[in-house]
């Protein structure tokens, strides 16, 4: 018996990290000819060991759930002009799908269609007019000579983290596309890839001059979101950033900037995409355990005051492998409706987190409550519910310190009492008689 549950449980743990390499994958293009100009992209997923099943974005036969069930893991939208999917895929499916867990990469361009547009919206982002395209005339590449629509943005663009984006010591990179705006006071939305002070988003094709869609920093390049249930959305603004061209292209800001034999594209994009399809930054609770100090399993209840120990176990995705999660920010809370105790917990090696404290001296029901959430990590949630009872007649001290006054005050009139008594009781008056 205890064989097979073993031989179930590595089974279990083979199929789970298994299918994070093997997931199938639907790629929606908007013609065959993306999958020749994207071939290097393409060709580093399938090594990796995706299953990429190619099909037109406006395919009669589209269908990416059957029963309630995803046929896919993952899903690629590099069809920027699309203006309605075909088959049983819409919006609605596809926003669907990443409450079911699924993860979506999308890439657009300076004519996005109105799919785009709409799917854009569902995730917190919003993506400028038709036709409008980024420039910057400050960092423009040297072989651009129009309106210098292929701008060279700088790797400190990116957003400050290596689970993400991988190093930022990388080449600049080469972007040709339209803009993005994100509100700026939503948690799940990630900023990844800004563009400089000096770009702005505009169609320079118009007859009417009107102002930038967005300016400097406002304006988003890729931006990226990671919902509460962990499934992750990257959209970016440029189909050209994933490019075979953008990817082997040499760089040269104008005005004689440093030259780069080759853009830092390729590095960030396969970074980017490994996080989004979750081979990056997923953590996960191993084991939980509590008890009071000096024993060594969970009591039915605890009693207020007593010392406990409470310890946590993260392990995070490495490949093929679970490995330790080393961290020194990971806090605690013990919670009936607020917090009565938050504290940091101490790393003890191997992925194991521990907390000592002292239960409040309120009883009822509480949580020990464990909220992680860092940018490019999936968020870690976990609870655990104990009951807390108060003193037992038995547990109360029989003399407390801070009442001995008390006690003297008592004893002393008791004391008094009886001096009286014995004094009231055998006390003789001597009355002399008077003469008659």
């Amino acid at each position: 018996m205890n064989l097979r549950i073993s031989l179930l449980a590595v089974f279990c743990i083979f199929a789970l990290t298994s299918a994070v390499k093997n997931s199938p994958t639907l790629v929606l293009l908007d013609n065959l000819a993306i999958k020749e100009t994207h071939s290097i992209f393409f060709k580093w997923m399938q090594d990796k060991g995706y299953n990429l099943q190619y099909k037109l974005a406006d395919d009669a036969n589209l269908v990416l759930t059957k029963y309630g069930e995803a046929l896919y893991d993952h899903l690629i939208i590099f069809a920027p002009s699309v203006e309605e999917f075909g088959g049983s895929l819409s919006v609605e499916a596809i926003t669907e799908f990443i409450d079911q867990g699924g993860n979506v990469l999308v890439a657009g361009s300076s004519n996005s269609g109105d799919a785009l547009r709409e799917l854009a919206s569902e995730c917190g982002f919003e993506v400028d007019e038709d036709g409008a395209t980024v420039i910057d005339h400050l960092n423009y590449d040297t072989s651009d000579s129009g309106h210098h629509t292929k701008i060279v943005a700088d790797s400190d663009n990116l957003i400050n983290s290596q689970v993400i984006v991988g190093s930022k010591k990388v080449s600049p990179l080469l972007y040709q596309g339209t803009g993005l705006i994100a509100d700026p006071e939503n948690p799940l939305v990630l900023r990844l890839l800004t563009s400089s002070s000096s770009a702005y988003s505009y169609n320079p094709d118009q007859s009417i001059k009107d102002y930038p869609h967005a300016v400097g920093k406002n304006t988003l390049l890729i931006a990226a979101l990671q919902a509460r249930n962990n499934a992750r959305v990257l959209f970016s603004g440029s189909l050209y950033f994933f490019s075979d061209e953008a990817f082997t292209s040499p760089v040269q800001k104008s005005q004689g900037g440093k030259k780069f034999d080759k853009s830092g594209n390729e590095e960030v994009a396969k970074s980017m995409a490994q996080w989004v399809f979750k081979e990056n930054g997923v953590i996960r609770v191993s084991s939980v355990s509590h008890n009071k100090i000096g024993e060594q399993q969970p009591p039915a209840a605890y009693t207020i005051m007593e010392d406990v120990i409470y310890t946590i176990t993260v392990e995070q995705l490495s490949g093929d492998k679970w490995i330790p999660y080393e961290a020194n920010d990971m806090q605690l809370e013990f919670v009936r409706i607020d917090p009565f105790v938050r504290m940091t917990m101490t790393p003890s090696g191997y992925g194991r987190y521990e907390a000592r404290f002292k239960i409040p001296d309120v009883y009822g029901v509480y949580q020990f409550k464990v909220d992680y959430n860092r940018i490019g990590l999936t968020h870690l949630y976990n609870t655990t519910q104990v009951s807390v009872r108060p003193l037992e007649h038995t547990q109360y001290e029989r003399f407390i310190p801070s009442a001995y006054p008390y006690y003297i005050s008592a004893f002393s009139m008791m004391g008094g009492v009886f001096v009286f008594s014995f004094v009231f009781l055998h006390y003789k008056e001597n009355v002399k008689s008077k003469p008659e």
